[in-house]
């Protein structure tokens, strides 16, 4: 027996170690020639390497099975694989792998910052697309390859003042995200694994002056590139504000080589098709115009709001990029910031559209003079009509309303929209309960009010409390300091603009007048009053539902396809912040279950399943399974004893508990 288990060892080989590896990017691209260890300004290249920093007792968190399928592995097999931990850490190097950081720069809230580059993450490498990979695919991905990137392994060149470490809060909330934006249909990075280790870094986690030691922890990420905008800032001359430039200005020749691998590796078509140099990079800008616009529709649709929509973090490819301090909403608000440290709210939920549309000039800006800036300049006045019409075209889908495009369809979902946010209503649930509301039948009476009570009464279900609404109005700024501001902003319009801006202000005098509104209602008076709105906006839906009757021989079969349609458009469920939260504190707590369980629901956002929540960690319910607690660590009681007390389970569908409103994320 022995000896069969030596020779076991001797023969095995790790599933990672297949892994069929063709590095392109740092072949066609310039690759930096030091390998001087520290941060530094990298001139000329795209990538530096860098060395592996392996930690300490590294293991699984969980591993996304469709998203290691991209890569040909068995998410069973790699799960159990001893070494899959060590390798998906960079903390042991894979055979073909070769790690480097990449060079980017970035305008970060409206600023140009210079060089930025990897400070966290890091490039492992190209894997092969693995026969039988789904057509589809194959569509998205045209170059035939995967890049690997591992973030949170450690130190590079542009780690600035970091550590090039990741802790388990955001690690598990990138992980998270990136695979339930890819169920729920909008294109994304994908996140293969989560590991965790017994290595620790020093974070203070409310910035209050007590720092505590977490561990470290590492996402991988995938997807056919991570070059994005900012990839191509790299060049730019001296900034007049900031007086920042791009460490490799000057360099026109690289811009030209980062162009021309980008098109013939991720834009075949658009290569094939334009012989003239000119006409093939205007053809290219478009089509990443075009897909920026198409993804931020699709995120003002799920209401999804990115938070640090810098040009470092828009992808080339108009994927979603780099999870930080993202947010679903609750409920609907317009001026909605995922992001507590945006003080401004420059990247709120409905400046998204036009933040993204700012940062397509700045890439255009910088690819010139290889695209011509009048070129781009046209290219960009197709943007707005571009993404309201995707916008428009998911709206309607998400109201039902597939047989006909009538223009005051547009009114309708502004109308929707407006009484959700006078009524505080939940964002996800709100677009989920649609699908119930009835047609009108051919026998019911214009004067039948029983159809649109039902109907009002399932929205109120989703409307704030009186009290709810007062927290969410709650003045973020001291009234005393609100009144200076705002006598300041018409006595000296100078001094007022350096240490404020008027939206905020406008902001906040608005929830001022909705607060005082709010302290004279009652909580009878305010639903009476949500009844009533509910009630005019139903009443208009129903008509216009019935115009999709029009002209249908087979009445049932068009509403059949009018529910089935809106059940698969409007999720059921997704990453709000206390479900991530719930899977983060069970995590740190040793218990890795209840993340393995938020992916298994989150796959599936537009189904139920019984069985699956609520959360049996948050109640403290069933015990954890033999295999999903985190063991032999030296730490795990004191942790535990510093976590917070158990909650009331909540259904991951279910409005947001008291408690998730004071949930912050920076």
């Amino acid at each position: 027996i022995v000896l069969v288990k030596k020779a076991t060892a001797l023969y095995f080989r790790s599933p990672l170690e297949r892994l069929d590896f063709d590095n392109v990017a740092l072949k066609k691209l310039p690759v930096d020639s030091s390998e001087e260890l520290g941060v530094r300004q990298v001139k000329g290249a795209c990538f530096s390497r860098v060395k592996l920093q392996p930690l300490t007792k590294p293991r699984f968190v969980s591993v996304s099975h469709e998203a290691l399928a991209l890569l040909g592995l068995s998410g069973e097999e790699v799960a159990s694989d001893p070494l899959g931990p060590e390798y998906l850490s960079g903390s042991r190097l894979l055979p073909g792998s070769e790690p480097a950081a990449h060079c980017y720069c970035g305008h970060q809230f409206g600023q140009f910052a210079g060089q930025l580059g990897d400070g966290a993450a890091y490039y492992l490498g190209e894997v092969k697309v693995p026969p039988g990979q789904a057509p589809e695919l194959l569509r998205e991905n045209p170059s035939g390859r995967w890049e690997i990137q591992v973030k949170g392994a450690g130190l590079t060149p542009y780690s600035r003042q970091a550590d090039g470490r990741k802790v388990l809060r955001s690690s598990i909330r990138e992980f998270l995200c990136s695979e339930v934006m890819h169920f729920l249909g909008v294109p994304t990075t994908r996140a293969g694994s989560v590991v965790t280790s017994d290595s620790r870094v020093v974070r203070d986690v409310y910035y209050s002056g007590n720092p505590r030691h977490e561990r470290c922890s590492v996402v991988v990420r995938i997807a056919p590139t991570f070059l994005r905008f900012g990839s191509f800032e790299i060049f730019k001359r001296a900034d007049e504000h900031t007086g920042r430039q791009g460490p490799s200005y000057g360099r026109d020749e690289i811009r030209g080589q980062m162009m021309d691998y980008v098109i013939e590796m991720f834009y075949p078509d658009i290569q094939q098709n334009h012989p003239d140099r000119v006409e093939r990079n205007v053809a290219f800008f478009r089509e990443v115009m075009l897909r920026t616009a198409r993804l931020v529709a699709q995120w003002q649709c799920v209401g999804f709001c990115h938070g640090v929509l810098n040009t470092d973090n828009m992808s080339i490819l108009g994927l979603t990029l780099d999870y930080g301090p993202y947010g679903f909403m609750d409920s609907f608000d317009p001026d909605f910031i995922c992001n507590a440290s945006d003080n401004s709210g420059r990247y709120s939920y409905q400046a998204q559209p036009a933040i993204c549309r700012w940062n397509l000039v700045k890439l255009a800006e910088a690819l010139a003079p290889e695209l011509p800036p009048d070129r781009a300049e046209a290219v960009m006045d197709e943007y707005l009509d571009l993404y309201n019409g995707f916008y428009l075209e998911n709206m309607r889908k998400k109201l039902g309303l597939l047989k006909k495009d009538e223009p005051e369809d547009e009114i309708l979902i502004t109308e929707l929209l407006q009484s959700m946010h006078n009524t505080g209503a939940d964002f996800t649930n709100t677009f989920r309960s649609l699908s119930q509301i009835s047609c009108p039948t051919e026998g019911e009476s214009e004067g039948d009010e029983e159809p649109v009570k039902k109907a009002t009464d399932l929205l109120l279900e989703q409307c704030s409390s009186l009290e709810e609404l007062k927290a969410a109005n709650k003045l973020t700024m001291d009234p005393r300091e609100l009144a200076m501001l705002h006598s300041m902003a018409q006595s000296n319009p100078a001094l007022f603009q350096m240490i404020s801006d008027r939206t905020t202000i406008a902001r906040q005098l608005d929830k001022l007048s909705k607060l005082k509104d709010l302290i004279e209602t009652s909580q009878e008076e305010l639903k009476a009053k949500q009844a009533e709105e509910w009630s005019r906006w139903i009443t208009r839906y129903r008509k216009r539902l019935a115009r999709e009757l029009q002209g249908q021989s087979d009445v049932q079969a068009v509403q059949e396809e009018r529910v089935r349609a809106m059940d698969s458009t409007n999720p059921r469920v997704v990453l709000r912040n206390y479900i991530a939260q719930n899977a983060i504190e069970a995590a740190e707590n040793g218990d890795f279950s209840e993340v393995q369980r938020v992916l298994k629901v989150l796959e599936k956002p537009f189904s139920s399943q019984p069985g699956l929540e609520p959360s049996a960690w948050a109640g403290g319910g069933e015990a954890t399974k033999q295999g999903e607690r985190d063991e032999g660590e030296e730490q795990q009681q004191q942790e535990a004893a510093s976590a917070p007390t158990a909650r009331n389970p909540v259904p991951y569908d279910s409005r947001p508990p008291a408690w998730a409103h004071e949930i912050c994320v920076t």
